[in-house]
């Protein structure tokens, strides 16, 4: 997931490689997974580069199990999951975190996860639960991808601000809206898939866009002036004009393709705190996504990967998530943080896609937004 996390991890995620809560080094946890040797103590979680956890949160894993988290970040979201896929069986650590619905399918079918089915899993809605036949992935966390806006930019012009996917297209909100490429960003792939589970598909079976659905409203969108950049960082903290960091870079669009959690965000890092968010969820717009975990296929430390996959889902680091990742824990026994419930939003009805369906469309969908949106 490469979105508001980012903003809050760009700090830390520099550092590539991070050990947490002690230290290990590879030598030694090589040596470790030979043969005759004793059980490795290091347990690596190879994940995204928006991944992150207090340090005493992680400590607490280890007072808990004996064993140390060395997190090994690898990117983005799509970047992450093709690394596994190239060394599948000879993973980089035991455990990935971050591969989302929107990239499930592809790890799944290229078989890096091989089966665990996680302690205090009947604590996570079923609904999150997507590989419940198997249980080679375990739900973590989930956030809605949603239009962002600047709420000085419509307050000034006492513009309405645009609350669903058709609102976009309207001719007042005319080159406002700035969007990810969905070839190379998690949000901007979120999006799309949010207007077609929206308007449905127009495709035909060759892949031509004949008419109809999604691709017709893309269509406006593009008549109605929406910007594409390639990546969220761009969008979000260079052209929405409602950013910190878009203040700073002078950006000029008031609508961008973001996150729910993006105002408590915002909030959070502002000096002083604003006790407003200074900007809104257009929660017509969303598109649910949902981060799961798996224990890699070859890991040297499966029992540590299970014992990590365990603490994933429990309430210690379900409760510290929120304000390190600003993602939705998924078990129910979880307490969302004050920033959230002042700031944050509550999607009741995104639009969501079945994870076969994402597989089978992805591509092609993907070559026809190309095709219509940048040609």
């Amino acid at each position: 997931m490469n979105t508001t996390k980012a903003a809050a991890a760009a700090l830390v995620a520099a550092l590539g490689v991070t050990t947490l809560a002690a230290c290990g080094t590879d030598d030694a946890r090589d040596a470790a997974g030979k043969s005759g040797g004793p059980a490795p103590k290091t347990v690596t979680l190879v994940s995204h580069d928006s991944f992150n956890a207090s340090k005493e949160v992680l400590a607490e894993f280890t007072r808990q199990t004996g064993f140390t988290v060395r997190v090994l970040k690898s990117g983005d979201a799509g970047e992450a999951v093709n690394k596994e896929i190239l060394t599948k069986g000879a993973p980089q650590g035991d455990v990935f975190f971050g591969v989302d619905n929107t990239l499930l399918s592809r790890a799944l079918d290229n078989g890096i996860f091989v089966p665990y089915e996680a302690k205090g899993l009947d604590r996570i809605p079923a609904a999150l639960r997507l590989d419940k036949e198997q249980h080679r992935v375990t739900p973590v966390d989930s956030g809605d991808i949603c239009v962002n806006y600047d709420k000085k930019y419509f307050a000034d012009k006492k513009l309405a601000p645009p609350q669903t996917f058709d609102d976009l297209a309207k001719p007042a909100y005319k080159d406002l809206l700035v969007v990810e490429n969905p070839e190379r960003s998690s949000p901007g792939l979120g999006f799309l898939l949010g207007t077609a589970a929206k308007y449905g598909d127009g495709g035909t079976s060759q892949g031509e866009a004949s008419g109809g659905g999604w691709q017709d409203y893309w269509k406006k969108l593009k008549a109605n002036g929406v910007k594409t950049v390639d990546s969220w960082e761009l969008a979000y903290n260079q052209e929405f004009s409602g950013s910190a960091g878009g203040k700073k870079a002078k950006g000029d669009r008031p609508l961008v393709v973001s996150y729910a959690s993006s105002p408590p965000v915002e909030v959070l890092y502002s000096e002083p705190q604003p006790k407003v968010a200074p900007t809104g969820v257009s929660t017509g717009t969303c598109f649910r996504q949902t981060e799961f975990a798996g224990l890699l296929n070859g890991a040297k430390n499966p029992e540590g990967g299970k014992a990590l996959i365990d603490f994933l889902i429990s309430k210690t680091f379900q409760d510290d998530m929120p304000l390190q990742m600003f993602v939705n824990p998924v078990t129910n026994d979880a307490t969302l943080p004050e920033l959230f419930t002042k700031h944050g939003v509550v999607i009741d009805k995104p639009e969501t896609m079945a994870p076969e369906k994402i597989a089978e469309k992805r591509e092609q969908w993907i070559g026809q937004w190309t095709s219509l949106v940048l040609k």
